[in-house]
């Protein structure tokens, strides 16, 4: 059987503990045993590395050193890590090691909560399988990227909240490798209410599924 870890904490704005709870149903649905805590002390103990798949529900907080280094070891020994919006990629802003694995880092949502348009790049990676563009009601991430990504869908900005961004496509969902771990991250997501919306939560279970081991 497949196992999971999903650690949840930091900024309760994000809804940790109701979106770990909802991912977890969607992993025990697919057949996978779950274990939920809410510490990063979590992430230092060394079995971490025999887990098929680790979600951070976490955001906007602090990770000790070994523990931080434990997870960027477990991942690139093969354990599969996703995440999501902040809860992810915008966790422990001054480890830029877990950075360098995630594949980014959010700096900014202009407008805060807006619609915006979901533009799909790969429409035959599997993840993506029968998925079109469609609209959003969030906040649309502005983030610092890495360009070894292999961006899966991008969102463009108008510049009505922020003019100097007119015009700039920017990565939202995407899949990397990190060391022999797969890494797949959607910046969808910001409360677990976000999760009714059918192509977010098909994109976010899909992905998951690829990045477990």
């Amino acid at each position: 059987m497949k196992e999971a870890l999903i650690v949840w904490g930091g900024w309760d704005g994000h809804t940790p503990e109701q979106s770990a709870q909802f991912v977890a149903k969607m992993l025990e649905d697919e057949g996978f045993r779950v274990e939920i805590e809410n510490t990063t002390e979590a992430f230092a103990d060394p079995a971490i590395r025999d887990l098929s798949l680790i979600v951070p529900v976490y955001t906007m907080s602090t990770i000790e050193r070994e523990e931080v280094k434990n997870l960027c070891a477990a991942v690139g020994s093969g354990v599969g890590l996703a995440g999501f919006h902040g809860c992810m990629c915008d966790a422990f802003r001054n480890e830029i090691e877990y950075q360098f694995m995630t594949g980014g880092q959010w700096v900014a949502h202009p407008g805060n909560i807006v619609d915006f348009e979901v533009n799909i790049a790969k429409h035959d990676d599997p993840v993506m399988e029968g998925i079109t563009d469609f609209p959003f009601r969030s906040e649309q991430y502005y983030m610092h990227v890495d360009p070894a990504n292999e961006v899966l869908a991008t969102t463009t900005f108008t510049g009505e909240h922020c003019s100097w961004v007119k015009g700039v496509e920017m990565p939202i969902i995407w899949k990397r490798r990190h060391g022999r771990g797969r890494v797949f991250y959607s910046a969808l997501g910001h409360t677990v209410a976000e999760f009714k919306n059918r192509n977010m939560a098909t994109i976010f279970k899909r992905g998951m599924l690829w990045a477990a081991r």
